[in-house]
């Protein structure tokens, strides 16, 4: 059909939804409000992205009133513009925007879709519940400006009053909200107020005239509740309706529009006084537990992304000497010591070493890019090398950490839970309360009609599933901020509920069994050169693997420290070093080319320039608490042994594992946990995320031990303090009682719905008490959730 404009009334924009209040604009059988949403489904069909209709029904913004053709410009400015960017190298970009009018599945699929929208833009990520863009884009292709003239364009104006680390200023309490609740406050004390008399016996009455003026007064101090303060559940419930299904607002908003027509029609009347002080009341409270749960969240959000902390820890220089520290102790101007393969805590400048600097894990693009001392480094960076001195500019921001650690690309795929069932269990809730609203209604209107009012009311308000909604991800969320309380750092809430279900346990040993410190090293062969020794110091300096740190803490402390032209680690078998003069390798008999023998522990081998030196024999001390904490385990799960050293301990661990493997590449560890998962067991992987990153990514859980490294792999789901390993089971019990919280919790808001329904069919209960109870119902499971966890906590770590 052409675009002509043809007149119809109550059409409504095949995009936004909105009726078309005057003649609509017609193209391919669609009709559209105004020009902007037709531009916009012009620049879609464009670029065969309508499927974005098919996603939700009219799922875009109104596009009447565009912005301001000079709204952005000033992001044309460098300066202006940086404060914007998370991350610049070279021609690629990447920036955070704040997008308010995220609301549906389809705003994610469209917002996901720039790449094909926008030439130059390379990757858009959204983040729903922080309302969050992030937008990995080429700066000579596409400018900051012309990103946000898109998003504008689109439907999603971005909020740009914070910058790109402005969520604390999105914390604010949002005042609209704020004073809606002092309008309902208001209007409900001065309601009360004024029908005192109406609840006084006969002997207190006032005068007819008087309360025909006080009922009258209750009606003006009630139009602003109900037209204001109620507006968002009106605009909720129509919204749904015109989409084609009924949501949790339309009994909220039935039972509002009840109690207002049943007063008006007795003021109007004279046959009583109404219910206007229960109707106010009634949004108070209503008001009043939306707040609640709004702060439960925000509470929640706030602990994720600023109080608790990553487990692990970063090699800070003192003058001149290494020593471990925390990344929530590190501050700007530290100096801090980066190996091979660790990851740039904070946004850095480097002051020594050659950077070659992996982006990946923040952009996408795995190719190295080179920096020279003095340049800028970028959070999130990995180095592929030599080490490197970098001085921090920025203390470490733990939710952009966590952001990058629960990119798309490290997720795994979540099975049906606790949160997929309160979903399914809140689709048919509604449907349910208007029924039995309407046979309370039946009900009353043949024995008692003045009651169905407040009865259908009462009905309509007290039956909530916010309690219900709430049960699973406070739950979860409490149970993550205590992991993290005791040492374990969750990605997100969905790795509890699989922690909670795995029945095969798989170690990996070196570094997650034994001692990263505590190792006894000697060295037997022919003796090395003091070139040699320096050469080996520079090389397992730059290692984080547990047998490189045993050798270097076993060597000279005053040993000096050459600068190496070549690094390379080969996962799962050694490392080869140059210092321009010799070429060092280290590693594995099979990889230097040495001869393993009988003795206890590992062997390391030692070639100079393709000629054997020798080994370092490093016997291994196991973690304390090792061995109860195995027996337990083998209690209660299958466990499974997988290493990459020989067999010599095996007459050792024999005793606490049900299967037991030995020189195990990375690739075989992965293939192992590929079985276990087709056999249909569900797995937990349990390393040091070194080289057996590929078996924690392909387990259903994975987590990675860390002890005083600063070693993060993206493919762990949990990073734990090594000191609490021999913990490990009770963590795995918390998850499995954080499982049974959350069922209690729904047994409580079926019993909260079910004696409440109870009463309000049977006319016992008001629409005011009604009111008063259905945030109850929210506050009630967020206190039992609090108390029961913290209980199950208390009792298995004893504090």
């Amino acid at each position: 059909m052409s675009t002509a404009i043809r007149a119809q009334e109550e059409i409504a924009c095949f995009h936004c939804g909105d009726v078309c209040q005057e003649a609509p604009r017609w193209q391919d059988e669609h009709a559209f409000c105004c020009q902007g949403c037709q531009t916009v489904y012009d620049l879609l069909k464009g670029h065969a992205l309508t499927g974005y209709y098919t996603v939700e029904k009219t799922p875009g913004r109104s596009r009447k009133h565009p912005a301001p053709a000079a709204r952005y410009a000033f992001l044309d400015q460098p300066d202006l513009a940086r404060a914007f960017l998370t991350f610049e190298e070279g021609t690629l970009g990447q920036a955070t925007f704040f997008l308010p009018a995220i609301h549906c599945s389809a705003c994610i699929w469209l917002l996901e879709q720039l790449p094909a929208l926008q030439p130059g833009v390379r990757q858009a990520q959204v983040r729903f519940a922080a309302k969050e863009l992030s937008v990995t884009f080429d700066r000579d292709a596409v400018s900051l400006r012309e990103l946000a003239e898109l998003l504008d364009r689109l439907g999603y104006p971005p909020d740009l009053s914070g910058g790109a680390t402005g969520r604390q200023s999105r914390r604010k309490v949002d005042r609209t909200f704020v004073l809606k609740i002092g309008v309902a406050g208001f209007c409900f004390g001065n309601i009360m107020l004024l029908s005192l008399p109406d609840y006084l016996d006969a002997d207190f009455a006032v005068e007819p005239l008087f309360q025909r003026w006080f009922g009258a007064l209750n009606f003006l101090l009630v139009l602003p509740v109900v037209f204001y303060v109620a507006s968002d559940y009106f605009k909720s419930a129509w919204t749904g309706l015109r989409h084609g299904f009924v949501n949790l607002d339309v009994p909220i908003v039935l039972g509002i529009v009840a109690l207002f027509g049943q007063s008006v029609y007795e003021l109007l009347t004279d046959t009583g006084a109404g219910y206007f002080d229960s109707l106010a009341g009634l949004l108070f409270f209503l008001m009043l537990g939306k707040w609640y749960q709004s702060q439960t969240y925000k509470a929640l959000a706030y602990d994720r992304d600023y109080t608790s902390y990553f487990p692990v820890a970063v090699t800070r220089l003192v003058d001149g000497v290494e020593c471990t520290t925390a990344l929530k102790d590190l501050r700007a101007g530290d100096w801090v010591l980066i190996r091979h393969q660790e990851l740039i805590p904070a946004d850095a400048v480097l002051r020594e070493g050659d950077a070659h600097i992996d982006y990946s894990f923040v952009t996408g693009e795995a190719t190295p890019i080179e920096k020279q001392p003095g340049e800028a480094l970028f959070a999130g960076g990995r180095q592929l090398g030599g080490p490197l001195v970098l001085e921090l500019q920025q203390p470490v921001a733990n939710s952009y950490l966590t952001r990058l650690w629960n990119q798309e690309v490290f997720q795994k795929p979540e099975a049906t839970g606790l949160s997929t069932m309160a979903d399914g269990l809140s689709r048919y809730f509604t449907l349910t309360i208007l029924t039995i609203s309407a046979l309370t209604a039946l009900y009353w209107g043949w024995h008692q009609p003045s009651s169905i009012g407040p009865a259908v009311t009462a009905v309509l308000i007290v039956a909530c599933p916010c309690a219900l909604a709430l049960a699973a991800p406070f739950a979860l969320g409490h149970t993550l901020r205590l992991f993290g309380k005791w040492g374990c750092y969750v990605k997100n809430v969905g790795v509890l509920e699989r922690l909670a279900q795995v029945d095969h346990l798989v170690f990996d040993k070196t570094g997650t069994l034994t001692e990263t410190q505590a190792h006894r090293v000697h060295y037997e062969g022919d003796p090395l050169t003091a070139e040699e020794q320096r050469l080996l110091h520079a090389t397992v300096r730059n290692s984080a693997h547990p047998l490189s740190k045993a050798i270097y803490q076993a060597g000279a402390a005053s040993t000096p420290v050459v600068s190496l032209t070549a690094f390379e680690e080969h996962t799962g078998r050694g490392m080869t070093a140059s210092d321009g003069t010799r070429t060092l390798r280290l590693g594995a008999a099979s990889f230097v080319g040495g001869t393993t023998t009988a003795a206890e522990g590992t062997q390391v081998f030692v070639a100079v320039d393709g000629v054997v030196k020798g080994h370092f024999q490093v016997e291994n001390t196991y973690r304390r608490g090792l061995e109860p904490l195995l027996e337990t385990l083998q209690t209660r799960y299958t466990t499974h042994l997988l290493s990459g050293d020989g067999e010599r301990e095996r007459t050792r661990l024999q005793p606490y594992f049900s299967a037991l493997h030995f020189r195990q590449s990375p690739l075989d560890k992965l293939h192992y946990l590929k079985t276990l998962h087709q056999a249909g067991h569900r797995t937990l992987m349990v390393g040091d995320g070194l080289n057996d990153a590929g078996a924690l990514k392909q387990s259903d859980v994975g987590i990675a031990v860390a002890d005083d490294i600063y070693h993060f792999s993206p493919a762990c789901d949990a990073i734990l303090d090594a000191r609490q390993l021999p913990h490990l089971d009770r963590f795995l019990q918390l998850a499995k009682a954080s499982r049974r919280t959350v069922l209690a919790a729904f047994g409580l808001s079926f019993v909260y719905n079910g004696v409440g329904l109870a009463f309000a069919v049977t006319g016992q209960l008001t629409p005011l008490v009604a009111a008063i109870l259905m945030p109850l119902s929210s506050v009630t499971v967020v206190g039992f959730v609090t108390v029961l966890t913290n209980a199950y906590a208390r009792r298995l770590f004893g504090k």
